[in-house]
């Protein structure tokens, strides 16, 4: 994998975190003994910087009054909700979000969506979003790709993809 010209490959997650690529891995993978804070301030000693917790706590308000609550007590929804804030504390250029409706109640989906338009809009990152719920893809990405068995067979506008292609792709 290549980031800004270089091969990131072999790197730790906390020095692709201060070179710029925001992470969030399906499944999510906050730490579940930690409090929401906790795992807010944990991704600013992993990048090495220091911040105020304001920007993802605005993004997601339903967080600020879970601070003190253990991570692994929260809803799925909620557990994403934390993971895609503490990514964006490390002031990402790039952020990766691997399956981010996985396990989470359509409520909630919408929320996430709303989130990731304000991130894309107005904070102006780069989104590379890997999912399988293709209506919440589609809303959001300008560009898609198509994958079978790693290897791209299918690419272009969002605006250009339709259902037949998906479909070839896909066994339904």
């Amino acid at each position: 994998m290549t980031f800004d010209g270089t091969d990131i490959t072999a790197w730790s997650s906390d020095r692709r975190a201060r070179a710029g690529v925001g992470y969030v891995p399906q499944g999510r993978e906050i730490f579940p003994h930690l409090t929401v804070e906790e795992n807010l301030r944990m991704a600013l000693l992993g990048c090495g910087r220091a911040a105020s917790l304001d920007e993802p706590l605005e993004l997601f308000p339903a967080l600020r009054p879970l601070l003190a609550r253990k991570g692994g007590v929260l809803s799925g929804g909620e557990q994403q909700m934390l993971a895609i804030g503490r990514a964006l504390l490390t002031k990402p250029k790039l952020l990766m979000l691997d399956e981010p409706t996985e396990g989470i109640q359509p409520s909630i989906i919408l929320e996430i969506e709303g989130a990731l338009r304000r991130i894309k809009q107005d904070l102006g990152l780069a989104v590379l979003l890997v999912e399988q719920y293709l209506d919440f893809a589609e809303r959001l990405a300008d560009k898609y790709v198509i994958m079978a068995k790693g290897a791209v067979v299918a690419a272009g506008s969002t605006g250009d993809l339709r259902v037949e292609m998906v479909r070839q792709h896909l066994a339904v």
